[in-house]
């Protein structure tokens, strides 16, 4: 997955969003829905990586069945993985990890902010 389609691939959701809120790191993408974080990458570094909410339980299984997914990287370890995009994930799978994280934010918005994001 390249930069680009990683971009794409965040910003296809409902409601999503890129800012870069970190004025010391200008370049680090923060995706958003509704104001909350789904997902974070520095979309020019290499390797690519990207940091995507996940439950706990199964953050814990993706890390010890994949070498490229690590816990969160200045991020809580729990809630968050980071993932070295190295061609060693399936595409979908990291699609499916990056609508993943989009979902458990959305599943925590109120339920009118959830309504907005439908209209």
């Amino acid at each position: 997955m390249t930069p680009a389609e990683l971009r794409a691939a965040c910003l296809a959701f409902p409601g999503a969003s890129e800012e870069f809120p970190f004025p010391r790191y200008p370049e680090r993408s923060v995706f958003k829905v509704a104001g909350r974080v789904f997902a974070i990458s520095s979309l020019a570094d290499e390797p690519l990586r990207v940091s995507l909410k996940c439950e706990p339980a199964l953050a814990v299984q993706l890390r010890l069945t994949h070498p490229a997914i690590k816990p969160g990287h200045r991020l809580n370890k729990q809630h968050w993985n980071t993932i070295t995009i190295d061609g060693s994930l399936a595409d979908r799978l990291l699609l499916d990890l990056i609508e993943d994280s989009y979902d458990l934010v959305v599943a925590a918005l109120k339920p009118a902010q959830r309504a907005r994001l439908r209209e």
